[in-house]
């Protein structure tokens, strides 16, 4: 078995791409638990990204946007999937924990995916990304603000930005109908 690997480490001027994990990035976000004038309920807030933009329309600038999603570490997955647990009146255990983190691996939880540890920096546990919550950025303005962080950045390589890109895919594509087809007896 060929061992691939995962991620390299990129310096901060090398051109923006599919897969590359952005930590602390700045989003806007909206702030529903008060009630405050709309235009304050709009928060800018930081929160680790990868790029899902397809690496071709970044590369030939035809986009303008650059598509972000979360991504958690597993203490802080496990601590939202704990609570959810509870809320459901359901014991956490640690039996389920491994088995919900084995459906995330095996893509059957259609809105997360797996990203494995990496080692190019500092090391990092696995992560996981989260397609229920998507960010748009201005390319300029992210571009802009990564030359100006100028740290190195880490950044998935293929096979495995693509098989992220899959499983995005997939989650967006899922089509349910309000009636299945009967078959003929």
């Amino acid at each position: 078995m060929n061992d691939y690997e995962w991620y390299k480490l990129v310096d901060p001027d090398t051109e923006l791409t599919q897969g590359d994990l952005i930590d602390n990035c700045p989003v806007l976000n909206w702030d529903s638990s008060t009630s405050e004038d709309l235009f304050t309920r709009a928060k800018q807030e930081p929160v680790d990204c990868v790029v899902m933009s397809q690496a071709c329309d970044l590369e030939q600038a035809n986009v303008m946007q650059v598509i972000l999603c979360p991504n958690y570490s597993l203490d802080v997955l496990r601590e939202q999937w704990h609570q959810d647990m509870k809320d459901r009146k359901q014991n956490p255990t640690e039996k389920s924990w491994k088995k919900f983190l084995e459906y995330i691996r095996d893509g059957k939880i259609w809105n997360l995916a797996m990203l494995n540890k990496y080692d190019v920096t500092l090391s990092s546990d696995i992560r996981i990304v989260d397609f229920h919550e998507i960010f748009s950025v201005p390319r300029d303005f992210l571009e802009t603000w990564l030359r100006e962080i100028n740290t190195p950045r880490v950044t998935l390589l293929p096979p495995y930005r693509e098989h992220l890109s899959q499983a995005f895919a997939r989650y967006f594509m899922r089509v349910g109908l309000p009636n299945e087809i009967d078959l003929p007896s």
